[in-house]
This record gives C-alpha cells, structure tokens and sequence, in this order.
C-alpha cells in the first residue's frame, strides 16, 4: 500500500523512524527545532525527540559539521542540515578533510557515519551565491557517498539508507520541491545507494538527469511523445557510486543519450557520464552524446536571465533532435 504525500513529510518520515528505530540517530542544524526546519522539514521532531536528539546550531557551518564529524567517529549517527548547500561551502573543510577520509587515514580504526543534507541548486531570483549546485563538487572525493533526489518515495528510502550507512553521505535536495507530492509506500522500505531508476521507457534516445531536473525532462518527454519521439528517462538518484550498467544497459537500446545537469558544464556529473558512457558503450552510439546544463557564468538575479541560465524543456527538446538528426 502507498499513499501520496509531500517531498517534505517523506524526508521527515525517514528521519523520525531511524530515529525510534536507533537512539544514536540525531539531527542538528539552523533553525530544525525550535523553527520546525528552514523549509519545515523537521517540523514536529522537536516535541518527540528532545532538544538532545534535535538540536538548533549557530549560523556556524563549520563549526556544526565538525561537531558532527566528532559525534559519528564516536559512534553516533548524525543528521547534519545545511538550509542550503551553497553555505555548506564553509563546512567543507570538515566533509571532504574529516569526514571523507576518516576510515583511511585511521587505518579502518574510526568510521564516520554521518549524513549531510539540505537543497542544493538554483531556487529562482536568489543571484550567485545562492544557487549553485556542487554534486560533482562532493562527488569527486573518494569516502563521500553522493545522492541527489526528486521522488519522495527515493527520498525517503534513500535517506533511510543514508542514516544506516557506514559511510559520509552527501544529500541534495531541491527547496522548490519540498511540495512535490509523490506515492509512498507505507511501512519499512529502502531504496539502496548507487541504482539509478528508469523513469519512463523508450526505444529511441536515452535522457538522463537528477533533482528537479528530472521535471524538466518529463515535460520534454511529454511533448516529444506527441512528436512520435520515444524517449527513455533516467533519474541517476545517486551520483556517487554511478550505476553506470543501468546507463549502458539503456544506450545498447537506443543508440543516443542526452544528459541534462543544472551544474556549470566544465568537469561537472554529466561530462562524466558522457565520458563513461563513451568508454563502455562507444559502438553503439549512432549520435555524439549532447549536453544540457546551466550557462557558463554565475547565476544573474534578473528573473529574465534566470530563465535564460537554466535548462529547461525547449532546450532538452532540442538536443534530442539534433542527436536523432530531425529537423526543427
């Protein structure tokens, strides 16, 4: 059975029940308690749990991440939000020197348990420093797991699954999302670390994305299925680990790919999965693999060049005509 309910409540969901389910489970960050969570995320937890297990910091990234890092190498199982990734840029000293290389630089001695989540991405006319998205940032340093989420049902079985992990983990989420209704399952699930789920199938190109994102590539699908074009969606759900066989598996199908990333184009996640892709399943393109990301330059405030910046589905239709060689 399932039930459909907000992106928000399936991420509170997951936290509430690793929570009574382990008392090592704890949750800290800017305004989580008393505030109810930035985006009310955490709203409720407070009353249930205790100012010990939800627990309101400072405007201190730093200094909160690495409490957090101390708390799970001392066998705790911290909840680290950031209200937005673009502060969490101060805690990375903390994610990527601390966290990310406990396990190898004590000789598997200490491990670090710990997840670090909050949106991440543009949210509309927030301007520069206030909208940039860092999964390949996080991705590119060995020990940190990296997940980016749009269903709430991944939500919540992937956070459950993050909590659990003996591994740092990253997760991004969208705060223009945190609405977004989606089916649930009741009852204990998961939803394990490093498999992509196939959206919606198709036979001829391959679309792949992450986050909100991916709902710009299915209002993409939508109007090129009224076109007579069949496309395969992909949600990549984790970034690192990179289930590239799912990826393989879809291209061997339709010969053509489109990877559609809300980050900046130089060395980002879909320059990766373009490059892969090339490595492990060169013969069977019949198109060079084509690209959709945000443009080149720091986001602008002006909502004009809001709109320009961004991926979005005139772009994505494009792309998936120019592989498939059709004439607009």
């Amino acid at each position: 059975m399932s039930r459909v309910i907000t992106l928000r409540d399936a991420l509170r969901e997951a936290m509430i029940e690793e929570m009574r389910r382990d008392d090592s489970v704890f949750l800290m960050g800017e305004e989580v308690a008393e505030y109810n969570g930035a985006y009310k995320v955490s709203k409720g937890m407070l009353d249930e749990f205790g100012a010990k297990r939800v627990i309101d910091t400072p405007i201190a990234e730093l200094g909160f991440a690495g409490i957090g890092v101390g708390a799970a190498m001392n066998g705790l199982r911290p909840i680290v939000e950031f209200m937005t990734w673009n502060f969490a840029v101060l805690a990375f000293d903390q994610i990527v020197n601390n966290a990310a290389k406990t396990l190898s630089q004590s000789a598997g001695q200490y491990k670090c348990p710990i997840v670090f989540r909050g949106p991440s991405g543009s949210a509309g006319q927030l301007a520069q420093q206030h909208s940039q998205t860092f999964e390949s940032w996080l991705a590119n340093c060995p020990g940190l797991k990296v997940i980016s989420i749009v269903d709430p049902a991944d939500a919540k079985g992937l956070l459950k699954s993050a909590i659990r992990d003996e591994d740092p983990v990253c997760m991004m989420e969208s705060e223009q999302l945190y609405g977004l209704k989606g089916e649930v399952p009741e009852g204990e699930y998961l939803v394990p670390i490093g498999k992509a789920a196939v959206r919606r199938e198709g036979t001829d190109v391959t679309i792949v994305s992450f986050n909100k994102m991916m709902e710009v590539c299915k209002k993409a699908c939508d109007e090129l299925e009224k076109e007579g074009i069949s496309a395969e969606l992909i949600d990549l759900r984790t970034i690192r680990p990179l289930d590239f066989e799912t990826l393989v598996t879809s291209l061997k199908k339709t010969n053509r790919m489109v990877v559609v990333d809300e980050s900046w184009p130089f060395a980002g996640v879909s320059a990766e999965v373009a490059y892969e892709m090339q490595k492990y399943a060169f013969d069977y393109l019949d198109a060079p693999i084509t690209r959709i990301n945000a443009a080149d330059t720091s986001l602008p405030y002006s909502s004009v060049y809001v709109d320009e910046y961004l991926p979005n589905p005139s772009k994505v239709i494009k792309a998936v005509k120019e592989v498939m060689y059709v004439k607009s």
